[in-house]
């Protein structure tokens, strides 16, 4: 049986979020689904980002945490996540915005071996996985 991952990263992405990390430090990602940020997945440096018990750990992306509200992760569950990234503006709020570059969560169903692997593996955990 293969492992499975819930997310992971393009090359485009991957190399943006280096460049950022250069600059800010350590990051973190957080797809929360909200009014503000639609279902862009947001990037923050680390320490100014509180991860709520409820935030659910999806594993990293070039070396940096990824999380998704608890209340999102039902509707995704199901779905391995590709972060990418596009030209355009996305939001204010999130650390790539000035470099005229929005990140993407690109979407697709898992396969059933993904899934029994998944499934296998147990829930995913909740809360803060990494130090501020």
């Amino acid at each position: 049986m293969s492992k499975a991952t819930r997310v992971s990263v393009s090359d485009a992405a991957a190399e943006l979020i280096n460049s950022l990390a250069a600059i800010h430090g350590e990051l973190v990602f957080h797809q929360s689904g909200g009014c503000c940020d639609g279902s862009a997945p947001m990037c923050y440096p680390r320490k100014e980002f509180r991860i709520g018990a409820r935030d659910v750990y999806l594993g990293e992306i070039a070396g940096q945490p990824f999380y998704i509200g608890g209340t999102q992760f039902p509707y995704w569950e199901h779905t391995h996540l590709t972060i990418d990234v596009v030209p355009g503006r996305g939001s204010g709020f999130s650390l790539e915005s000035p470099e005229g570059k929005r990140f993407l969560t690109r979407s697709r169903l898992y396969s059933d071996e993904e899934w029994a692997a998944l499934e296998a593996a147990g829930p995913p955990p909740r809360g803060p996985q990494h130090p501020d």
